[in-house]
């Protein structure tokens, strides 16, 4: 490493040369009774965490932490499968048959994920879909298994 590099980083480098040294006294020690550096934290027994909110299966979960999280939504009407050579005779007009009857339910996928079953409908001139059936949570971890 050179020097400007070290003087970029000013205190940094510092920080970093004290942990390494301070992890090397801890490995050579074994299980010494050496107490950790203050870095303001304090140690918390699971019982805690607990008391404080922080995991408690019967209270409240705060949903705002998560809801700018953007996902994908998909809709699928069939899948089929065929081999590239079919595939590479694809022309404009061609037709590929797919595993579902007219009139059966869409899929709504999540980031891969099938969430609800629904039907097709043209809203202002746009296409749209509208939830027949959303498969409930419970439902969603048996498929998983």
């Amino acid at each position: 490493m050179n020097d400007e590099t070290t003087q970029d980083n000013g205190g940094a480098m510092d920080d970093w040369a004290a942990a390494m040294a301070e992890q090397a006294d801890v490995e050579g020690e074994g299980e010494s009774e050496k107490p950790p550096a203050d870095d303001g934290a304090s140690p918390m027994e699971m019982q805690e965490l607990y008391d404080e909110g922080m995991g408690e299966p019967s209270e409240e979960v705060n949903m705002d932490v998560i809801l700018d999280i953007p996902v994908t939504i998909a809709m699928e009407i069939g899948r089929t499968r065929i081999n590239i050579r079919n595939l590479l005779q694809l022309n404009q007009g061609s037709v590929v048959e797919l595993d579902r009857l007219a009139g059966e339910p869409l899929d709504v996928l999540v980031n891969g994920t099938l969430i609800a079953h629904g039907e097709v409908v043209v809203v202002n001139e746009k296409y749209g879909i509208r939830l027949t059936d959303v498969i409930s949570p419970a439902e969603r971890v048996k498929k998983l298994k």
